[in-house]
C-alpha cells in the first residue's frame, strides 16, 4: 500500500527529558518554528499519561461525545480535529499510522518509546542523562557532553534541524502517492 510506504519514510523524532520542567516543550516549539521556516510540514504527537480534554463543555462536539459518540470530528475551512474514545493507551505505532502528508513527526512524552531521541538536559534539573546513548541522535543542553553524541545548545533549533535534515534527508513538500 502506497500510504504505508510513505508513512514509513517520515522520520519520527522523540523529544525527551528525564524529568518534568526540563524544557522539552520549549525546545519543541523552537524546532517547529525552525522546521516551518524551512518549509517542512510538521506533525507533533504529545503523549499525556494523565488524560486530557479538548472539548469545551456545552459546545456541540462536547454534547455529541456526552451523548455517546465514539468518534467526534469537527471540520472547518482551516482545521480538522477528530476525537476518538479508546479503551486503553494506544501503542505509538498505532497513533503514528494515522499521521500522513508531513515531512517530520516530533513526539513529546514517549521517553520509553523506540524512536530516535533528542534529549533535553538542563544542569539545574538533571543529574545524568535519562536515555541510553544508542537511542540518542542529539542532546540539547546548557552543558557539554563528551560521549560521542552531537550536543547542541538549548536554543539551537537551527543546528538540530540541520542534523535532522542531513540524517533523515528531510526536505520540504513530501507528497503522498508520488
Amino acid at each position: 500500500m502506497e500510504i504505508s510506504k510513505e508513512r514509513s519514510r517520515i522520520p519520527v523524532i522523540s523529544i525527551v527529558g528525564g524529568k518534568s520542567n526540563s524544557g522539552k516543550t520549549t525546545l519543541l516549539e523552537k524546532l517547529i518554528r525552525e522546521a516551518k521556516h524551512r518549509g517542512w510540514r510538521v506533525a507533533t504527537l504529545k503523549h499525556d499519561v494523565h488524560g486530557f480534554e479538548m472539548d469545551q463543555p456545552g459546545k456541540d462536539t462536547w454534547r455529541h461525545a456526552q451523548a455517546g459518540a465514539d468518534i467526534v470530528a469537527i471540520s472547518s475551512p482551516h482545521r480538522i480535529a477528530i476525537l476518538e474514545n479508546v479503551a486503553e493507551d494506544q501503542p505509538l505505532e498505532e497513533v503514528l499510522a494515522r499521521i500522513q502528508g508531513v515531512d517530520v513527526i516530533f513526539t513529546e512524552g514517549y521517553k520509553h518509546g523506540s524512536k530516535p531521541k533528542i534529549e533535553v538536559f538542563r544542569s539545574a534539573v538533571h543529574d545524568e542523562l535519562f536515555s541510553k546513548l544508542e537511542e540518542l541522535i542529539a542532546i540539547a543542553s546548557d552543558i557539554s557532553f563528551d560521549n560521542g553524541i552531537p550536543c547542541f545548545g538549548l536554543d539551537d533549533a537551527q543546528g538540530l534541524c540541520d542534523l535532522i535534515e542531513e540524517k533523515y534527508k528531510v526536505s520540504k513538500g513530501v507528497k503522498i502517492n508520488q
